[in-house]
């Protein structure tokens, strides 16, 4: 199938091979799945929230042999290797620095530099892969000028690299910051400026004038996601439904004002929405791809893929892989009980 084929006349999703379920039939990160058609008497809110509490006190020896499935691991080369594998299983990648915010200059400048480091490998071992930054991991909160000094220079190595940088998103009181900053940086490198994209959360109130403000300005290369920050009421949409029909509708906007859209989520009901729009507008593999976390939801990636729909892997790597790992735990607990259970000799 070609990169620009229609998905007219094709399956909307196609289930995994059932070699995938042969070799993953055990696998503890499917138990929720599982759980969701079974029985519930294991999913105790009280325990879910006792075990979630424990695991930043087992040893990260511990956790790792779980917490791989999450995470790349610490170094370049864990780096390497988890996009190698993800390659070679029709995915496409985005590399991400685990980290906290930027809180010298010194620190921001040696963010960039590791990120252009990537990139340069990236390069050179030829990977579908580019590379997704936080802008607070480049100085926003520390010198908002050096952090656009930064993040144009990461835009100048994509290019070179020919690779890509998405600036994502962070919580509501940065938004305008990140949105102004997206925008000042595609002015100043025209030339460049198809290198870059933004992050756009289904959550909040004002995505709708957002989107319509940077396709005004001719800036749309999206990724579209839920949202995980806490915001309040006046900001954020609360309601579940209420998320998901914004998202829904948010992808509509943007893909009829010729954006190109990462479709991040794990929801399949969004999923269907997402692929029937794509059906009904006629669009080709040119105008979006899917987004999935490492790790998360694999049998629903698995037949994104088998319906040659594009998708997109979030690759993270660093020595910050533990407390990354640990906000995983915390929203599939059943896997956290695994390493308790191994660390207290269960089985």
């Amino acid at each position: 199938m070609s990169p620009t084929t229609s998905h007219s006349q094709k399956p909307l999703l196609a289930p995994p091979p059932e070699q995938y379920w042969a070799e993953h039939k055990n696998d503890p990160a499917h138990a929720h799945h599982a759980a969701a058609a079974g029985s519930m008497g294991e999913d105790d809110p009280w325990w879910n929230k006792a075990v979630v509490a424990l695991m930043p006190l087992v040893p990260p020896v511990m956790v790792w042999p779980l917490a791989k499935r999450y995470v790349a691991g610490a170094s370049l080369a864990d780096m390497d290797a988890a996009v190698a594998r993800l390659n070679a299983a029709g995915c496409r990648c985005m590399v991400n620095i685990l980290g906290e915010y930027a809180t010298t200059q010194a620190e921001a400048r040696a963010t960039a530099e590791a990120y252009k480091a990537t990139m340069a490998h990236l390069a050179q071992a030829d990977h579908h892969a580019n590379i997704t930054v936080k802008l607070t991991s480049l100085g926003l909160l520390v010198d908002q000028a050096l952090c656009r000094q930064l993040a144009t220079e990461l835009v100048e190595a994509a290019a070179t690299h020919k690779r890509f940088v998405r600036f994502e998103m962070e919580d509501s009181s940065l938004t305008s910051d990140i949105i102004d900053l997206y925008l000042a940086v595609r002015a100043s490198r025209p030339a460049d400026c198809q290198q870059v994209g933004i992050v756009i959360q289904a959550y909040l109130r004002r995505s709708l004038d957002d989107v319509r403000r940077i396709c005004q300005a001719g800036a749309g290369h999206f990724r579209l996601c839920k949202g995980i920050y806490r915001e309040p009421r006046w900001l954020a949409y609360h309601q579940p439904e209420l998320v998901n029909k914004n998202y829904v509708r948010l992808l509509e906007e943007m893909l009829q004002a010729g954006a190109y859209v990462g479709i991040a989520t794990h929801d399949e009901q969004l999923v269907w929405e997402a692929v029937n729009l794509i059906d009904r507008l006629g669009l080709t593999t040119e105008h979006y791809e899917f987004q999935m976390l490492m790790g998360v939801d694999e049998p629903l990636r698995q037949m994104l893929v088998a319906a040659h729909h594009p998708v997109r892997v979030y690759v993270p790597y660093g020595q910050q892989w533990h407390a990354y790992s640990l906000r995983r735990f915390k929203e599939n607990p059943k896997i956290a009980r695994y390493v308790l259970n191994n660390l207290l000799g269960g089985h």
